[in-house]
Order: C-alpha cells, then structure tokens, then sequence
C-alpha cells in the first residue's frame, strides 16, 4: 500500500473512534509512558493535538511534564514553507487555533531552537516496524528533526501498532525511536 493509500486508511480508522476511545486511549499512552526511561531530559517538545482529525490527545502526557517540572516545547506552523517555530510553553503562553484547526503559540514568547530539544512526542496516522512514519504528507516533522541533534529522541504516539511491513520512505524521512501505544511499547533502536 503506498503512503497515500494508508493515509486515508488510517485517517478514517481514526474518525471512526468515539470521544470516549480516544480519552481512554490517550490516557492509557500517557500512563504507558511512564514506564519509558526519558524523564531525566530537560527539554521535551510537544504536539498539540488537532481535535477535528481525532490525534491522541495529548494533554494527559502535558500534565506529567508538567508535574515532573519539565520545559514544554510547542510549535507554529508556516504553511508558506512547512517549516515550524518552537516555543516555551508557560503560563503567558496563549494558544489559538489556526485555519488548519491547529493549536498553537500565538508568536508571541521565548523562541526555542531545534538543537536545544531533548525528546521529540510526534504525531502519525501509522508506522511500520523500523519505526518510518506516516504523517499527514507535508512534511513538516521530516523538515524539524532534520535541525535537531543527532541524539534527539523522536517518540511517536500512536492509537495503532506497527504494521508487519515496510512503509514506502524516501531520503528525507526520518523513522521514530519509540512508538507508544495504548498496550505496548515499541523500540526501534535495537
């Protein structure tokens, strides 16, 4: 199945999930989480999820960060480019919801750069098991974790297991570390 095809495969699988499944899947990853050794980083940048398109939501995993005393991340989408700016999330931050239904930073704050990130929580509709991702096809990820270090840990989140095989790539995709799931975690670094 090419990118497309499991794109719009996993999309509506998604759509298909009530509120209720969501939550309750969302919390089970956050709580699932815990058990991963990465609470000793300082900086951990995080998506904020897109309600229309049905993402894990990832407010439970905010509250541990924040609970643990740990700097949040956030981005700004630029359509013109697909690029992203990072900001601190505090308690001055504002978040607006762009026309993408996207929250974000409003622009305004401490502007973080890639190379200061510690842990990266990706999005993705689906991942195969060597950890190449599918997202929603702009490439705006790929384009991010290309300016973060080498060291960087990209953490995908996922209401879905790795499929048994391999998703199409090409050179500027760039395949997660750890994928976490309601019941179970998969590391791709061995």
């Amino acid at each position: 199945m090419d990118k497309q095809a499991l794109r719009n495969k996993y999309k509506q699988l998604r759509l298909d999930l009530t509120l209720q499944e969501i939550e309750d899947h969302s919390l089970q990853i956050a709580n699932r989480l815990l058990e991963l050794d990465i609470w000793d980083y300082k900086m951990y940048h995080l998506f904020l999820s897109i309600e229309k398109h049905k993402e894990v939501q990832t407010d439970f995993l905010l509250h541990v960060l924040q609970g643990k005393d740990k700097n949040v991340v956030i981005s700004k989408s630029n359509f013109t480019d697909y690029s992203m700016s990072h900001f601190l999330l505090t308690d001055d931050t504002r978040i607006v919801i762009n026309k993408w239904g996207i929250p974000e930073p409003d622009g305004n704050g401490i502007m973080i750069d890639e190379k200061q990130l510690d842990v990266v929580f990706l999005p993705l509709l689906v991942c195969d098991a060597a950890g190449n991702r599918v997202g929603y096809g702009k490439g705006f990820y790929d384009r991010f974790l290309e300016k973060c270090r080498p060291t960087v840990l990209k953490v995908g989140l996922s209401f879905v297991k790795p499929l048994d095989y391999q998703i199409e790539t090409n050179p500027n995709d760039i395949p997660l570390d750890v994928l976490v799931c309601p019941d179970k975690i998969y590391d791709f670094r061995q």
